[in-house]
């Protein structure tokens, strides 16, 4: 380094103007809050991320039992309207916030507590079907070959069924409940991320800095798990995002006929599937359930838009 050098370096540390190195994470954040859509679907996330930790400290009831059952017995009809005492309902009555379902339980208490459900369905299905994906989509990219050819082959055919259909199967063979219901949301999600690694890998190993390490002598492991992997993640993440709201969804669904959580577990989609035909008698006990499960998938598709335009290098321009 020269003198001059050293004197002007010197001169930018005097002067505050030094400069920083940003990573990539630092930049995708401050491109995604200056997205309003996304800043809104992490709000809603962050709430209902809230409501389900604190759910024993918001639900004034247990979601599992009658109100017979409760400590007092209260005597309410079944599937009553909504009683807030803030808004006008006598001080006499017990207050219900949602009313109570067709088995006398608080509908309030069990969306708390569906909240729950829901968001560990979204995030355990996508997070087993990222593994999965992720080892079969590298492997198949970075190899090529027969094994290629047999993994994706195997992909396409699970692509070839309807989601939410192949998924019904795999339930009706393991049985009705919510693990079998999660272990098919999984596999059935398996072949759109093993598409989107391999994809991506066939493009990341192209590449001089993987070929630099191969030439250094890098074994296979080390190639393909800490060069190639961690940038080959940005799509997959995208993708992740938004598959929880497909997750979600296909558990919701799952639920909804019978083959997903069981009675009495509140799962918004069991709520929706027992109360159907109150439609027009107690519209309140279709509307709140159905409304949280629109929220729910909303705040995660607004998220996963905002990271695939804040993690897109086209738009680094644009968003300078």
């Amino acid at each position: 380094m020269t003198t001059e050098t050293t004197d002007t370096i010197a001169k930018l540390d005097t002067e505050g103007l030094t400069l920083r190195s940003v990573n990539l994470w630092q930049i995708t954040w401050r491109r995604l809050f200056r997205r309003r859509s996304a800043m809104v679907g992490l709000v809603i996330l962050g709430t209902l991320i809230f409501i389900a930790l604190a759910a024993p400290m918001l639900a004034p009831y247990d979601p599992t039992i009658s109100m017979l059952d409760a400590d007092p017995p209260q005597k309410i009809k079944a599937r009553s309207a909504p009683c807030i005492h803030l808004l006008g309902c006598p001080e006499d009555q017990p207050q219900h916030i949602a009313g109570v379902d067709g088995n006398l339980r608080d509908q309030y208490s069990r969306l708390i507590y569906g909240s729950r459900l829901s968001l560990m369905v979204g995030f355990s299905t996508v997070t087993f079907a990222i593994i999965i994906g992720t080892v079969l989509g590298a492997m198949a990219g970075y190899f090529g070959g027969w094994l290629d050819n047999v993994i994706m082959r195997v992909m396409d055919v699970l692509l070839a069924f309807p989601s939410l259909l192949l998924a019904i199967a795999i339930v009706t063979v393991l049985g009705p409940g919510l693990i079998n219901a999660l272990l098919a949301i999984g596999i059935v999600s398996i072949p759109a991320y093993a598409r989107v690694m391999r994809a991506s890998v066939l493009t990341v190993r192209e590449m001089d800095f993987v070929s630099a390490t191969r030439s250094l002598g890098g074994n296979t492991y080390d190639i393909l798990f800490k060069c190639i992997l961690p940038n080959a993640l940005t799509p997959l993440i995208v993708q992740g995002t938004l598959g929880i709201a497909s997750a979600i969804l296909d558990a919701a669904a799952l639920s909804f006929i019978g083959l997903g959580a069981q009675p009495p577990t509140p799962e918004w989609g069991s709520m929706l599937g027992a109360e159907r035909n109150q439609v027009f008698t107690a519209p309140h006990l279709v509307f709140y359930p159905g409304f949280a499960i629109m929220l729910t998938v909303l705040a995660f598709n607004l998220v996963g838009d905002g990271l695939r335009d804040a993690l897109d290098p086209r738009l680094v321009h644009a968003s300078s």
